[in-house]
């Protein structure tokens, strides 16, 4: 047994069923993969589970769900602000983890690990403020709404965001009195244990999360299966479609954040120096590979030569680098597979017509790099019209005035976030309005806070995650009434 596994066990020893859910075994087949995405070196695999392991972890977050549903928001609060604090206090090992394995710059991942021991500290603070009870003034008598668990949810999660996915259902979820079964994405498994681990740490009883090493047939059965409650997922459209069918065929809640094709609308009273950071940070940041982030910047003809030429120009300064190097301004992309679908992509947007005004192709050098790009001329017609480029493309559109801008930005099939750039801030605001997309900025892109509502609509999916509505989504909201000395009917 290697270093890593006798740590894994020592954390474990008073969870049992949790170390044999992620037992690492060496020299079988593996299904989840962790590959440096700077150098492309496998890191280390682990082993799926059994069938048979898959159902005595079901079983054992059943039981646990029987006492977690009855323990105080102060006893739930105990361990999820533990965890909270731990994340605060392993920021470092955990940001190095994630860069390792999906290729974050170190900033950026530290940045992450101390958003998701926010959200967790929020949650442990707010939740019973949130689903205390809800006076109602009926005609006659009294009445309220109250809220309680469901039970088990499933939680299917993608790589981006390898720890603030999981805070952004752990912490409302359990809070609410609910338990956790997740399956990660099979790149980011050392991810998935670290976040799992913590918890046990912070004092959490068998069952109350865990980490799920399964396969996609297996994930099926998981939302099949009768003691699973709900499902939330964070992926791509075709995996939310699959699971959202799977859901409703068991007639099961579900919530699903599937990407976007954020606009990025630049008006003619925009301030460039403010603008052109923000559209670069917009688009680079996570390199590219976030589903909120700005992908088609819509400008008015006025301002879009020079708006092309400072946006060029500062995506040429970008440095690749070691993602644990501070000084690397340009990370690698997750993996390869991620890396060589995006250059298909850009491919197919050039020989239908796009022009390319930056970039396009790989970077000359070990590990999964590509070159910052920038896509013009893009027809209705051309499928980078349509599609979500998940990495560092940038797609401009030059437009007349406002109302063609918001007609664009509403021509997609996505409806996740967007923004508007302009001085003029009550101008700002009806534009906001007009886009369809669960979330608008105006001379930001401050996309997530833990006290705001996260979520879209169309293909970027339903329900909503962080703040107040976050934690309503996996809940049954009860009516009481009560009408003193009403007659039975006759």
């Amino acid at each position: 047994m290697d270093e890593n596994a006798h740590q894994q066990l020592n954390v474990c020893e008073r969870a049992p069923l949790v170390w044999l859910v992620r037992r690492h075994v060496k020299g079988h087949a593996m299904t989840y993969q962790s590959t440096n995405p700077f150098n492309g070196i496998a890191v280390d695999s682990f082993s799926q589970m059994t069938d048979k392991q898959l159902d005595a972890a079901i079983t054992t977050a059943a039981t646990c769900f029987e006492s977690w549903r009855n323990k105080s928001y102060a006893e739930r609060a105990a361990i999820i602000g533990k965890a909270a604090g731990l994340l605060h206090a392993k920021v470092e090992p955990l940001a190095r983890t994630m860069t390792l394995e999906m290729g974050k710059r170190i900033g950026e991942a530290r940045g992450e690990v101390e958003f998701s021991s926010r959200i967790m500290a929020y949650y442990a603070k707010n939740a019973e403020r949130f689903l205390a009870p809800v006076e109602l003034h009926p005609t006659a008598g009294e009445a309220h709404m109250e809220s309680s668990p469901l039970g088990v949810i499933f939680g299917v999660e993608p790589w981006n965001f390898p720890y603030y996915q999981l805070a952004r259902i752990a912490g409302p979820h359990l809070m609410a009195g609910n338990v956790l079964v997740v399956k990660h994405a099979g790149i980011v498994p050392q991810c998935a244990i670290a976040f799992e681990k913590l918890l046990i740490e912070a004092g959490a009883p068998v069952g109350l999360y865990t980490n799920l090493f399964i396969s996609h047939e297996q994930a099926n059965r998981v939302v099949d299966d009768p003691r699973i409650k709900g499902v939330c997922l964070t992926g791509s459209v075709a995996a939310g479609a699959s699971i959202a069918e799977r859901a409703g065929r068991n007639l099961k809640i579900s919530s699903m954040e599937l990407g976007g094709s954020d606009a990025f609308i630049v008006l003619e009273d925009a301030d460039l120096d403010h603008t052109i950071p923000w559209a670069v940070w917009g688009r680079m940041y996570n390199t590219g590979q976030t589903c909120c982030a700005a992908k088609r910047f819509i400008v008015v003809e006025s301002l879009a030569d020079t708006f092309l030429a400072r946006f060029k120009t500062a995506l040429e300064a970008l440095q690749p680098g070691d993602p644990m190097d501070e000084a690397t301004t340009l990370g690698p992309m997750s993996s390869e597979a991620a890396l060589l679908q995006l250059l298909k992509q850009v491919k197919v947007a050039v020989d239908k017509g796009a022009k390319l005004a930056l970039g396009g192709k790989r970077i000359d050098r070990a590990g999964s790099y590509m070159e910052p790009t920038i896509l013009t001329d893009i027809k209705p017609g051309n499928p980078a019209f349509r599609d979500e480029f998940f990495g560092p493309v940038a797609l401009m559109f030059r437009v007349k005035n406002e109302d063609e801008a918001v007609a664009l930005a509403n021509d997609s099939d996505f409806g996740l976030g967007g923004s508007v750039w302009c001085k003029d801030i009550a101008r700002g605001k009806r534009v906001a309005s007009r886009v369809e997309t669960g979330m608008m900025f105006i001379n930001n892109i401050d996309w997530s806070d833990a006290e705001l509502p996260f979520g879209g609509i169309k293909n970027s999916g339903y329900g909503r995650e962080l703040g107040d509505m976050g934690i309503q989504q996996f809940v049954n909201k009860k009516l009481v009434r009560y009408v003193p000395a009403m007659k039975a009917p006759a």
